[in-house]
C-alpha cells in the first residue's frame, strides 16, 4: 500500500473556488461549474495560474474544447454554493442557472460574486497520474471587496476571517527565500 496521500493532504488548507466554462451546442451556449480547491498561482509576469481535474470529466472536456474559463474565489457565505457544485455534472447542472453570476467580458464563462474572480484563456496541459493540469493566462481579475473566504479543511469547510493575522510584504527581494 503507498503513502496516505489524501489522508495526508486533509491537513493543508485550500481556498475553495468555482471554476466555470462552457460549450456552444446547436441549442445555444450551455455553462457548467465545478467546485474546485486546486487554484495555483504560477506566475505574475506573464501571469499563469493552474487547475487540475480529474481526467475524463465531462468539465475538462468542455473547459479543453472552448480554451476558456474563469475562476471565482468563494467567500465564507458561499458553502452551499460550494456543496452543490461538487458534484457529478448531472447533479450540478440544475444549479448552475441560479448562480449568482454574470459571463465574463474576456472569456464568457460565468464569474460568479464572491472574494474575487480570473478569467483564463488555455496556455497548456498535462496529463499527469489520474488529473490532467491545465495552465491558463489570466486575461483579467478583479477582488470582489474583502469578504470572509471559504477553505477546505480536514473534510470540511470552514470560514478564515482573522482580524489578528499578520500581513506579510512579500514586495523586498530576498525574504521568504526570494532573490532580488
Amino acid at each position: 500500500m503507498g503513502p496516505d496521500l489524501r489522508g495526508t493532504m486533509r491537513a493543508f488548507a485550500t481556498g475553495v473556488c468555482v471554476a466555470s466554462t462552457y460549450r456552444d451546442t446547436p441549442d445555444g451556449r450551455r455553462h457548467d461549474a465545478v467546485t474546485v480547491n486546486s487554484l495555483g498561482s504560477i506566475s505574475l509576469d506573464p501571469p499563469l495560474v493552474s487547475l487540475s481535474f480529474r481526467q475524463g470529466s465531462a468539465f475538462l472536456d468542455d473547459l479543453l474544447a472552448t480554451g476558456r474559463w474563469a475562476v471565482s474565489i468563494l467567500p465564507a457565505s458561499a458553502r452551499e454554493t460550494a456543496r452543490r457544485l461538487a458534484g457529478p455534472r448531472e447533479t450540478r447542472a440544475p444549479h448552475v442557472a441560479d448562480l449568482p453570476a454574470h459571463p465574463g467580458d474576456r472569456t464568457g464563462a460565468l464569474v460568479l460574486a464572491g472574494a474575487g474572480w480570473l478569467e483564463c484563456a488555455l496556455r497548456d496541459r498535462f496529463d499527469l497520474g489520474d488529473h490532467t493540469l491545465v495552465v491558463g493566462d489570466v486575461l483579467a481579475t478583479g477582488p470582489d471587496g474583502r469578504p470572509p473566504t471559504l477553505v477546505f479543511l480536514h473534510g470540511r469547510y470552514h470560514a478564515v476571517d482573522d482580524p489578528g493575522s499578520i500581513g506579510v510584504d512579500f514586495s523586498t527581494p530576498g525574504q521568504w527565500g526570494e532573490v532580488g
